[in-house]
C-alpha cells in the first residue's frame, strides 16, 4: 500500500491546489495521503471531501510550528488523526499571527535591498492561509533580480543570521504536544535532520512526543537507522513522507518518494486509542 504522510498545498506553502494534489496522488497510484499544511486543517478538510469522492483515503493532518526557547530552535510537529481539530484552532491562530508578523518584518527589511512591496508578496500568497517564504522569493523573482526560486538569495535571506532574524513567537513544543493529545491526535516530530534537532529529541520524548519522521528527503539511510534505534528504544511511532511542495522545493520531491508502512499506520491508530483512554 502506498502511503505518503507529509505533503503541502496552496493552502500553506505548496504550489498546487488540494484538488490538483488529489489528482496527482490518484494518477500515481497512492492509496492513502495526509495533507499537512502549516498551522491549518483547511486543506486536509477539503481533501477529506474529495478523497471520499474519488476513492482516496485521506488522513487528517497538519504541521504545527513550534519554537523551543530552551534550545533556541524552531521545530515542527505533525498532528495526525485528530478527532477534534477545532480544539487546535487557538494554536493555529497564534502561530498564523506569529508567522505573519515575522514575515512582515522580513519583507520590511528585504524591501531595502530588492524592489518589492507588501502588495506584490500578498498577490503571491492568494489562496494561502498566510504569507510564506516562497511568496517573498516569488516577488523578488518578479522584480527580475533572481532566478531560480531557491537560489543563493534564498539561503542568504532565510538561512543566515542577518539583521531581521528573530524568534517568530510560535508556541512551545510542550503546549502543542499536550493540545494535540487533548484533541485526540498523535504528535510526530517532523524532519529532525533537516531542522537539526538531534539534541532536542530526548527533551521531546520527555514531553510526550509520540513518534519521529524518520523517512524524509533530508534523511540519509544511515541517519534513518539511527532514528529508528531511538524510536525502538523509546517505543515511538515512525513515519515517512515526501514533504511535497510542488515546485516550491529545493530539489525534486515526488509524492510517495518517501512513505509510511501500513503496519505503522495501524500502530498509530492503536496509539491514538490508548491516548484517548488515558485522557
Amino acid at each position: 500500500m502506498s502511503i505518503d504522510m507529509h505533503c503541502h498545498t496552496k493552502v500553506s506553502d505548496g504550489s498546487v491546489s488540494v484538488d490538483e494534489l488529489i489528482f496527482i496522488a490518484r494518477r500515481m497510484g497512492i492509496n492513502s495521503l495526509a495533507i499537512t499544511d502549516h498551522d491549518t486543517f483547511a486543506g486536509a478538510k477539503r481533501a477529506l471531501v474529495l478523497g471520499e469522492r474519488y476513492g482516496l483515503n485521506i488522513i487528517l493532518g497538519a504541521e504545527l510550528s513550534s519554537f523551543s526557547k530552551k534550545f533556541g530552535k524552531e521545530l515542527h510537529i505533525l498532528c495526525y488523526m485528530c478527532d477534534y481539530p477545532d480544539r487546535l484552532e487557538g494554536i493555529c491562530s497564534k502561530n498564523t499571527k506569529a508567522r505573519k508578523k515575522f514575515n512582515l518584518g522580513v519583507i520590511n527589511q528585504i524591501s531595502k535591498y530588492y524592489p518589492i512591496s507588501l502588495g506584490m508578496v500578498s498577490n503571491k500568497s492568494r489562496g494561502s492561509s498566510n504569507i510564506f517564504k516562497n511568496h517573498i522569493i516569488q516577488a523578488i523573482m518578479d522584480s527580475g533580480c533572481i532566478m531560480p526560486i531557491y537560489s543563493i538569495v534564498y539561503k542568504k535571506i532565510f538561512d543566515s543570521n542577518i539583521e531581521f532574524k528573530f524568534n517568530p513567537g510560535y508556541c512551545e513544543p510542550e503546549e502543542i504536544i499536550n493540545q494535540v493529545h487533548q484533541a485526540g491526535g498523535v504528535a510526530i516530530l517532523a524532519h529532525p535532520k533537516e531542522s537539526d534537532l538531534e539534541d532536542v529529541i530526548p527533551e521531546l520524548i520527555g514531553l510526550g512526543i509520540d513518534g519521529l519522521e524518520i523517512y524524509h528527503p533530508s534523511v540519509s539511510p544511515n541517519y534513518s537507522e539511527n532514528l529508528l534505534k531511538i524510536a525502538q528504544k523509546y517505543e515511538l511511532l515512525t513515519t515517512g513522507g515526501s514533504d511535497f511542495h510542488g515546485m516550491y522545493s529545493f530539489a525534486s520531491r515526488c509524492l510517495n518518494s518517501f512513505g509510511t508502512s501500513e503496519t505503522e499506520i495501524k500502530k498509530m491508530i492503536s496509539k491514538k486509542l490508548k491516548l484517548k483512554r488515558s485522557i
